[in-house]
């Protein structure tokens, strides 16, 4: 049985080609969409983590997505949360998304405050000079053709002159002053939120988050701890993230499921003398089903391994392409994308298996 179940694969190569790619793209639209997805959450979460600070307070409720927010707070409030008891740096900071080429986060900062939470680590260059200085990641001094120390980079309708190159993963791939920010937005002396560190974290914390709700004009002011601010980074917390992986993961399973129907379906059909002379040398219904299935498992078994070599290599060719895109493959992922594509392509030949095994056999042997 094996060797017939071989047989009808390489009997016919280009159907069977056809269908194990067919698997195979099955899983690479699965880890591809949840590896990019994902990939943006950790990046995300890192940065966050990066920027060094223990608390963030803003105005309005609390969210994660404070970028689609505009500065609203007056940036010298700063000043008071300062002379707070427990707090030791407050960085103002206002956070621009933008939708040009690609869709990023550029932070305006105070330099002085913000690399007072945690240290920039230079790679080359140094802190701002100019209202128009930029400092950039060293990912993002890597994309495109590459940027160094004296570049010119148009950001927000403005050309920025890179003045320093630093270690990613600090909040943001750009960084421009504050008050650069501010004049570009035509709302000067704003921010959007304020960075806290606090004395000995995270045990003052409360006590902190309780003199801040307790200031005139901050009572309606959202604070968050950076870990409560780290625990909605999640795709329950992100408007339509689940939404969106579903629908391109069921596209996925249509597409696998429809190929091997067809290829199954068309097989049975071409096979029907076959089966007949199975059938009439004893073979039962469970037989037929069994090698409709195997040879089905065969395919998808090829189908999977392929896919998942594919990610692999579009991962790499997509970090050197693109060295800011985050792209995480989890084993997790992996595991469902393989058992997705499987279950998939059974249930595709299925109802072919089940056609095959109700043929009369003396029908079958006739058949032309």
């Amino acid at each position: 049985m094996n060797k017939l179940i071989v047989g009808n694969l390489v009997h016919r190569p280009l159907r069977s080609l056809i269908s194990a790619f067919a698997v195979a793209i099955e899983v690479v639209m699965i880890l591809s969409i949840a590896a990019i997805m994902y990939g943006m959450l950790n990046n995300s979460r890192a940065g966050t983590m990066g920027i060094g600070g223990d608390m963030i307070t803003h105005p309005g409720a609390s969210t994660a997505l404070m970028n689609t927010s505009a500065a609203s707070a007056d940036v010298r409030i700063a000043n008071v949360l300062r002379a707070l008891p427990h707090v030791k740096v407050v960085a103002p900071i206002n956070i621009k998304l933008t939708t040009g080429a690609s869709l990023e986060n550029i932070y305006g900062i105070d330099y002085e405050s913000f690399n007072a939470l945690r240290p920039f680590v230079f790679k080359a260059g140094g802190p701002f000079q100019q209202p128009f200085d930029m400092i950039i990641d060293d990912l993002q001094a890597a994309s495109g053709k590459g940027f160094k120390v004296g570049d010119t980079i148009k950001t927000l309708n403005h050309n920025f002159r890179v003045c320093g190159i630093v270690e990613h993963g600090k909040g943001s791939r750009k960084f421009i002053p504050l008050t650069t920010m501010d004049m570009l937005d035509g709302n000067t002396g704003k921010a959007s939120a304020f960075w806290i560190k606090t004395e000995n974290a995270p045990h003052f914390q409360a006590d902190v988050r309780k003199e801040i709700l307790a200031t005139d004009g901050l009572q309606d002011w959202s604070v968050q701890t950076s870990d409560e601010l780290l625990s909605m980074l999640t795709p329950e917390h992100m408007p339509g993230f689940n939404i969106a992986l579903r629908v391109v993961v069921g596209i996925a399973i249509i597409i696998g499921f429809l190929v091997i129907f067809q290829s199954m379906y068309t097989a049975v059909m071409e096979r029907t003398r076959e089966i007949g002379i199975l059938k009439s040398m004893g073979a039962g219904r469970l037989n037929i089903v069994s090698v409709i299935l195997r040879e089905t498992g065969l395919l998808a078994v090829t189908g999977v391994l392929l896919g998942v070599a594919a990610t692999y290599g579009l991962r790499a060719l997509l970090h050197a392409k693109f060295p800011t895109l985050s792209f995480a493959v989890t084993p997790q992922w992996v595991m469902t994308a393989v058992i997705i594509a499987l279950l998939g392509a059974l249930l595709g030949a299925l109802y072919p298996a089940l056609k095959a095994a109700r043929k009369d056999p003396i029908d079958a042997l006739s058949y032309e």
